[in-house]
């Protein structure tokens, strides 16, 4: 899984195999070790939330978790939705944006790049 922070956004893509271990109710867990101690780490989640939001978010503890309803996940998993998105408001005038997208194939890498990547919709197209 990838995770892409950029201004008051989130980003995740995940693998087929990552959505498929979704899809069973496994928790897809990344950490990021740092070399100043044991406990400097860093880590991000993507799980099945028990709430009634297509998407949550929180931070505690040094960790992102992001979580996506089962409803969501369900109309997400299918071939023709690229990702789920969600504006969550943090305060009166802040926006937390976050996506949880697929992870195609990149049409100008190596194949090692692409493994267990969906397959690039604009695959064989010209540009």
């Amino acid at each position: 899984m990838k995770l892409r922070l950029k201004g008051n956004s989130v980003r995740l893509r995940v693998t087929r195999s990552e959505l498929a271990r979704l899809q069973a109710g496994e928790r897809i867990q990344e950490t990021v070790h740092f070399p100043s101690g044991p406990n400097a780490k860093f880590a991000y989640a993507l799980e099945i939330g028990s709430h009634s939001l297509p998407v949550a978010v929180t931070f505690m503890d040094q960790q992102i978790v992001v979580s996506v309803s089962q409803d969501q996940l369900a109309s997400w998993s299918g071939e023709h939705q690229v990702g789920v998105y969600a504006s969550l408001p943090v305060d009166e005038t802040t926006v937390l944006e976050v996506a949880i997208e697929k992870d195609f194939a990149c049409l100008d890498l190596s194949d090692a790049d692409n493994i267990d990547t969906f397959a690039n919709p604009l695959a064989g197209k010209a540009c």
